[in-house]
């Protein structure tokens, strides 16, 4: 028997609420703006996010399963909606500037930002099949059109059709998957299907569900061999729309294949952690190799997200409450590190100049040591070196592969993280020891855009020292 929501049901989706409501505010304010003005909507985007940072953190609403089991918020949930809100609000600072200078700042901008948002906040909290496919195909459909913004650019054009297109094929296998696992086990909901993993067979369909499943998540990450996507979008979209969709998105793809591998097939654990092991093995190789021979900054950190991608699978291979807190916890530092990264393109950037090539940097120390060691933190984070961020995270999840049983994925992982230190030194080395090429380009001269960027790479530092509450926030989040 179906039980009639009630008004209580909405109180766990408060947040969602809130930012939705704001949402189609300021849609509506941006009406009455003209672009001298416009600052005022991106502004408000910004407060709505930290508003709706203060409801996550305080508990507003409460935990609980509502609309029949379509909505889950639990403690899971909360982190990965406090970073993703937290994430999605850096992202906003560094939008202005940039797309301000280039005359593409729309109002449609922060409100394609925020409704992306509010797609990856159902994702993390979804309870049923249904739920899950809603909001990845808000996401979805919110990042092609911001892959889109600069129209009068072959480059994102392309960038856009292909991701519409590839975006659409992995959506596709995933809705084929979840629509084999719904045969085998006759129900939408998650935990429903969990119970019958358990307890049933494992039988060709299920088996089929499950890999196609599998299959669409690692495309969803762009992990690969599924990763076709990634390096044409991520050099083809603005820079700041790329840290965007670089960044949060990872967060919310990861809640996405905790709640259909660990809560709707964790009776089928053994099978899907090997695919996982597989993938992650793949994206180690292919990302790393192939970014050792990229010039451009924004393929070779494209191809470095496979590679980080592999890494956050190690964790999740690992299996149990070990495997997702560290994954997590990889996926928190590298959206952090991510958002760092194409912040550094995106400050070193001016009007007629996108300093997205590793040659861009040559001689950065001689003309800004500031800059230079604000990148050079993000490299070596990047990189895992200690005592930075970046090394902790892969620690984790080297660790939850042995844990898990999996030493020969962990020494796989060992042997690419040293691979991939290569390509990350490459630009330590281009900024300190290489002279400079060609014209000389003043980095961006917006103050909230320098401060920014200057906590964002500072705070991988930071971290570096004050990891342990973060990794102890993650373990709380699957204690249970």
């Amino acid at each position: 028997m179906v039980n009639v929501p009630t008004a209580a049901d909405l109180l766990p989706l408060l947040p969602e609420l809130v930012l939705v409501g704001a949402t189609f505010a300021l849609l509506m304010l941006d009406l009455f703006l003209d672009e001298r003005r416009r600052v005022v909507t991106h502004a408000l985007s910004v407060a709505s996010l930290v508003v709706v940072v203060a409801m996550l953190a305080t508990g507003v609403g409460g935990h609980g399963v509502v609309f029949n089991g379509m909505f889950v918020r639990d403690i899971a949930a909360d982190v990965l909606k406090i970073s993703i809100c937290a994430i999605g609000a850096i992202s906003l600072i560094y939008n202005w500037p940039f797309l301000r200078d280039r005359s593409l700042y729309k109002g449609e901008v922060p409100v394609l930002m925020l409704f992306a948002i509010t797609g990856m906040m159902l994702l993390v909290s979804a309870g049923n099949l249904v739920m899950i496919y809603l909001g990845l195909e808000m996401l979805a459909l919110c990042s092609y059109a911001l892959v889109a913004l600069d129209r009068d650019s072959p480059l994102a054009s392309e960038a856009a059709i292909k991701y519409f297109v590839l975006g659409s094929l992995a959506s596709g296998l995933l809705l084929f998957g979840m629509s084999l696992v719904y045969g085998a086990t006759g129900s939408l909901d998650l935990a429903t299907i969990g119970a019958a993993t358990e307890l049933t067979q494992l039988t060709p369909m299920l088996a089929t569900g499950v890999v196609f499943m599998v299959a669409g998540i690692a495309f969803k990450f762009g992990g690969a061999p599924f990763h076709m996507w990634l390096p044409d979008v991520y050099h083809g979209a603005p820079t700041s729309v790329t840290l965007f969709i670089g960044s949060a998105p990872k967060l919310a793809t990861f809640g996405m294949a905790y709640r259909l591998l660990e809560v709707g097939a964790g009776g089928l654990d053994d099978h899907w952690r090997m695919m996982l092991a597989a993938i992650a093995v793949a994206s180690l190789a292919i990302g790393n190799l192939t970014a050792m021979v990229q010039d451009n900054l924004k393929r070779l950190l494209a191809y470095s997200t496979v590679s980080h991608v592999g890494f956050l699978f190690v964790g999740l291979a690992g299996g149990g409450a070990q495997g997702f807190s560290a994954a997590m916890f990889y996926a928190i530092s590298y959206a952090l590190m991510s958002t760092a990264a194409f912040g550094a393109i995106v400050v070193l950037a001016n009007r007629g100049f996108e300093s997205d090539r590793v040659d861009d940097l040559k001689g950065l120390n001689a003309r800004n040591p500031w800059l230079a060691g604000l990148v050079l933190c993000v490299m070596a984070s990047l990189a895992g070196l200690p005592p930075f961020l970046g090394f902790w995270a892969k620690l984790a999840v080297l660790r939850a592969a042995l844990e898990g049983g999996m030493m020969w994925l962990a020494i796989v992982g060992i042997v690419f993280a040293v691979v991939g230190a290569f390509y990350y030194l490459r630009v330590v080395k281009a900024m300190y020891f290489d002279a400079p090429e060609g014209e000389l380009h003043a980095p961006s001269s917006d103050r909230p855009l320098r401060v920014t960027f200057g906590v964002n790479a500072l705070a991988l530092l930071a971290l570096g020292f004050a990891w342990s509450p973060i990794m102890a926030w993650c373990q709380r989040a699957f204690a249970g």
